[in-house]
């Protein structure tokens, strides 16, 4: 099935989890993880939007970084939530920081603490993975290369270069191979709504797996972005360049949602081009799924879609 044969596009996305995945609709969101027994469990809360309190956080360029950092905790959250009905012998003890945490304060607090340095851990380590060691190697080759454009072209190179080497590391890992299976599952329940087809295990395994308007291609499109934004920069002091890649970060996630919207939107040349790498992306971070994930993803959507036809429209 072609995005042309789509009824429709949906605001509707979702997130793979530790045996389960995350729904998120335009009222509810959800989580549905399977445990070991066979059962599943079911999640739903309704879905708060900061930008409902504070108008100009729902403005173009500034709503890509609130919405990132958004997801981004609401999706470490519900990985958590996940991780908790694995078998006993995969679940690792907690931590000296999650033991005084939970010590000093109520369960409620010290969970929102726990996400909340989790969140922050994982920003860091991506921006000084992906960003700020891309910036770092260019400078130690920028000698051999005297050219301010040539040096911004080969850091941004060598940041898509890391980028791909992490994501097919971790692809090796087999947790994180049934997380890929999740993802795929994911995909083929949204294109299999999208199409106005019963959500069904024979209607969904039919879908393609590779979906254009996945987080992984907008985490694509934020590496191509950084390459045409930081090369505004034109300082060639190494310390000073990383500091203006953590300052233009928020601009180039602003930029990236507002591309990734757009192409979510439409169908035409540019938006086929933009989507195409991520897409491509996806043959790692999606994999065919079995038919009980399949029944997570379709419990999980059906649990977000909202009961007023059309209010989901993408």
């Amino acid at each position: 099935m072609s995005e042309k044969q789509c009824s429709f596009r949906t605001s509707i996305g979702g997130q793979a989890l530790m045996e389960g995945i995350l729904m998120r609709g335009p009222e509810k969101e959800s989580v549905v993880v399977r445990k070991p027994n066979g059962e599943l469990v079911e999640k739903v809360e309704p879905v708060t939007s900061l930008k409902d309190k504070y108008p100009i956080l729902g403005w173009p360029i500034i709503r890509g970084s609130v919405n990132f950092i958004d997801s981004m905790v609401k999706g470490t959250k519900a990985l958590m939530y996940s991780a908790e009905f694995l078998p006993e012998e995969e679940n690792e003890e907690p931590g000296k920081v999650d033991e005084w945490l939970m010590e000093h304060l109520p369960a409620e607090k010290a969970q929102k603490a726990i996400v909340a340095i989790a969140v922050v851990i994982g920003i860091a380590m991506s921006v000084g993975l992906f960003i700020l060691l891309p910036t770092v190697l260019a400078g130690i080759v920028e000698p051999f290369i005297g050219n301010g454009i040539l040096r911004n072209l080969a850091e941004g190179v060598l940041r898509i270069i890391i980028f791909l080497s992490y994501m097919l590391l971790v692809s090796n890992m087999k947790e994180i191979k049934r997380v890929w299976m999740y993802h795929g599952a994911e995909h083929k329940t949204i294109f299999c709504y999208e199409a106005g087809l019963p959500l069904t295990v024979e209607n969904c395994r039919k879908q393609p797996r590779l979906h254009p308007r996945c987080g992984t291609s907008f985490i694509f499109i934020v590496m191509m972005v950084s390459i045409l934004v930081f090369s505004l920069v034109r300082w060639s002091n190494v310390w000073v360049r990383m500091i203006m890649r953590l300052v233009l970060l928020p601009v180039t996630v602003g930029i990236s949602y507002e591309i990734i919207k757009y192409a979510g939107r439409h169908d035409n040349l540019f938006t086929r081009v933009v989507s195409a790498p991520g897409k491509a992306l996806q043959l790692i971070t999606t994999q065919e799924p079995d038919d009980s994930m399949l029944e997570v993803a379709i419990r999980a959507i059906e649990l977000v879609i909202p009961e007023e036809k059309g209010k989901d429209n993408w």
